[in-house]
C-alpha cells in the first residue's frame, strides 16, 4: 500500500491524532473502502519515523470508535458492517475538526464571537445555495 498518511510533529496536534483524523478523512473521502487494510502497526511507524507506540493508540481508538477493526495476526482493516454510516460520521469529525480549527485562530486573532458568526454566514452563503438545501 502508497503511504497516504504523513505527520508533522511541529504542528503541535500530537501525532496519534493527526493519523485519526487523516484515517477518518480518507474513509469520508473513499480513499479507503471497507474492508481495506491498513499498515501494519510497524510498517506505518518505520514509514513515518515515528514510535510504534503513537500508531498503536490511533488504531485502538479509531477501533473504539467503529471506524477500522483489527484481526489479530491478519491486520487493522477498515469495518465493513455499517461503513456508510462510520463513512458520514467521520465526514462530520473531519468538518468539525476543521471548524474548530478556524474558530481557534479567529479567536487568536481576537475576533469577537459575533464578527465569527457573521464571517461564518458569509462562507456558508458562498458555499451553499438555498437550492442546495432545499
Amino acid at each position: 500500500m502508497p503511504a497516504i498518511f504523513t505527520v508533522d510533529p511541529r504542528s503541535g496536534i500530537p501525532l496519534y491524532l493527526q493519523l485519526i483524523e487523516q484515517v477518518k478523512r480518507a474513509v469520508a473521502l473513499g480513499t479507503l473502502d471497507s474492508g481495506e487494510q491498513l499498515p501494519t502497526v510497524k510498517a506505518l511507524a518505520l514509514d513515518l519515523t515515528i514510535n510504534p507506540n503513537t500508531v498503536a493508540r490511533a488504531y485502538r481508538d479509531l477501533e473504539r470508535e467503529g471506524v477500522i477493526e483489527t484481526s489479530p495476526g491478519r491486520g487493522s482493516f477498515i469495518r465493513s458492517n455499517g461503513a456508510t454510516g462510520e463513512s458520514r460520521r467521520a465526514v462530520t469529525d473531519v468538518a468539525a475538526a476543521a471548524l474548530d480549527d478556524a474558530v481557534r485562530e479567529a479567536r487568536n486573532l481576537g475576533l469577537p464571537s459575533a464578527e465569527v458568526e457573521t464571517l461564518f454566514k458569509r462562507a456558508l452563503g458562498r458555499w451553499f445555495s438555498a437550492r442546495e438545501e432545499a
